[in-house]
């Protein structure tokens, strides 16, 4: 039996929310309900604009979040990621192992800790400022193999593509696991990641891969597939598994056997930020925990549709459990 369920690797963000009104946005030239990646001095700008301000503060990125999902659903993860020695980067760390997740930053370098402002105006919209930081810089140094080898999955988010420092992590890590025999699993992250890199995602796809993770419009986008059905069978040649969001839908999951798509729950959503990373946490605990990618997949709906409810990337404390015994 393996530690861990899955040891992941990601960017590393602090996520900060504060409450702005449409005046503010308007006054910095911010475009509402965008998210947009900046660098460090207009952050620092945004910031200054911002003093006096509460803000929320939570460990964030996209793999960060898949992970606390799977930890929420009693899951055993283990997070490599690249944060600053400043407050923000310890602060990082704690909270990360405060949700559960096991952590070991890597070396810290010169620079900052990645931030994303998440400014939330009176109407629950959400515009994120994010300048990614010393994230950027996660390198091969900056994982961990002894605790890659106690895992059972490796999880890789696919916004590692966007720059050749993390590329390269990427597929270290990936090369490690197909070595000593730890499944693999990829999450697209956002068509942008296919659109402007694909050749680094074609590559972490090239060796083939366990699960890859995606929802419709990343499945037609690496497929050039004209239909969800010709991007499915186009998948299904690449991995071994493979699990599309269909949204409302629900999704669409193959184990390896047999195509079979899982009906999502009809809800109002007000907020979908973080529904596909909860998705795969929740998936990611079923298929380790025993479930058919069937019965995974059916509680990854029900997760986000959750999720999609509410504000905020996470489920509230207790929920998990709840969803758990719905499905019991």
């Amino acid at each position: 039996m393996s530690d861990y369920d899955v040891y992941g690797i990601g960017h590393a963000l602090v996520d900060m929310e504060l409450e702005v009104d449409d005046a503010f946005l308007q006054r910095m030239g911010l475009t509402k309900g965008t998210m947009t990646l900046v660098d460090q001095a207009r952050q620092e700008e945004l910031l200054d604009a911002l003093a006096g301000r509460e803000a929320k503060r939570s460990c964030g990125g996209s793999g960060a979040n898949t992970l606390i999902g799977l930890a929420q659903f009693g899951g055993r993860a283990f997070h490599s990621f690249k944060v600053a020695g400043d407050e923000p980067g310890a602060f990082y760390a704690r909270d990360m192992a405060a949700n559960g997740v096991d952590n070991r930053p890597g070396p810290p370098g010169s620079g900052v800790t990645g931030r994303c402002l998440v400014l939330i105006t009176p109407d629950a919209e959400r515009t994120m400022c994010t300048h990614l930081g010393i994230s950027e810089q996660f390198a091969v140094a900056d994982l961990s193999p002894p605790h890659l080898a106690r895992a059972e999955y490796l999880y890789v988010e696919g916004y590692l593509v966007s720059s050749p420092v993390t590329l390269a992590a990427a597929r270290a890590a990936l090369a490690l696991a197909r070595e000593r025999g730890i499944k693999t699993a990829l999450t697209f992250s956002d068509t942008s990641m296919i659109r402007f890199f694909r050749e680094g995602m074609e590559s972490l796809v090239a060796g083939g891969l366990d699960l890859i993770f995606c929802n419709e419009g990343e499945a037609l986008a690496f497929s050039g597939a004209d239909t969800l059905e010709e991007a499915q069978r186009f998948l299904t040649r690449k991995a071994q598994g493979v699990a599309i969001t269909l949204g409302g839908r629900g999704a669409w999951v193959h184990d390896g056997r047999e195509g079979i798509t899982v009906a999502g729950t009809p809800v109002k959503p007000v907020d979908t930020n973080g529904a596909g990373d909860l998705f795969a946490g929740a998936f990611l605990h079923g298929i380790t925990h025993g479930r058919s990618f069937a019965a995974a997949a059916a509680l990854g709906n029900r997760a986000a549709a959750r999720l999609v409810t509410q504000f905020g990337a996470r489920l509230a404390p207790g929920q998990a459990a709840e969803l758990l015994a719905a499905g019991a």
